[in-house]
């Protein structure tokens, strides 16, 4: 079953989402949009209980319908597709194993999954610290600025994959707790009360690593040229 689970992930990581200009910096990726409707409660509740009965068409659809949202948070915080696309593999194989552990009263599935991710990625930072400590990510954004540098553009914005990997390069200067906050909030478009559940922390605490993640953001950005 986790064979075939690994394969049916595989399938829908080989087109991943990948970053848009938007008007705002931080803007690049709306991969779901709001969600909590009792409608959609209630078809994730149904769609986790054909899981929990073994149905085989059950777990096709779950990897269909969460591959790129995963995939999505994992690339965001590592940067690397690869590395994205492994960590996505993981987390599909936590939740094979830890379903049951699921409670549709407790908050929506996209929470307890966006929380099983989040758990995974920090036990996956902390094992790759030391690997990380040797990149130099100053100097990737100045790669990316000097590839960028040949286009003339009076207002300033980069378009498109130029604007997405200068955006992801921007990301990487953050400390985790702010990446996630942003990542989250921004380009997940998780609402404060859904953040909190996944981080365990008060939504005050919340905000607050928002608005430091937004700012320092915008500084990395302002320093390669990108209008915020």
């Amino acid at each position: 079953m986790e064979a075939a689970l690994a394969e049916h992930i595989s399938v829908h990581l080989n087109t991943p989402l990948l970053p848009r200009a938007a008007n705002a910096p931080w803007q690049h990726l709306h991969a779901w949009g709001a969600w909590g409707t009792k409608r959609a409660v209630d078809a994730e509740t149904s769609l986790v209980e054909r899981c929990l009965t073994g149905e085989q068409g059950a777990w096709e659809e779950m990897v269909k319908s969460y591959t790129k949202r995963v995939y999505s948070i994992c690339y965001r915080f590592t940067g690397r597709d690869s590395e994205a696309q492994d960590l996505t593999q993981d987390v599909f194989l936590r939740v094979f194993k830890s379903l049951g552990s699921f409670r549709a009263g407790e908050g929506s599935f996209a929470v307890w999954l966006t929380r099983l991710t989040r758990n995974l990625l920090v036990d996956h930072y902390r094992r790759t610290k030391q690997e990380r400590a040797t990149d130099n990510l100053d100097d990737k954004l100045a790669v990316l600025e000097e590839k960028t540098a040949q286009y003339s553009r009076t207002d300033g914005m980069l378009a498109g994959r130029e604007a997405g990997e200068l955006l992801q390069a921007g990301l990487q200067k953050l400390s985790p707790e702010l990446r996630e906050a942003v990542i989250l909030r921004d380009l997940q478009e998780m609402e404060y009360r859904e953040i909190a559940r996944v981080l365990s922390v008060p939504e005050g605490t919340v905000k607050s690593r928002l608005n430091r993640g937004r700012a320092e953001l915008a500084r990395v950005l302002r320093r390669n040229k990108v209008t915020v």
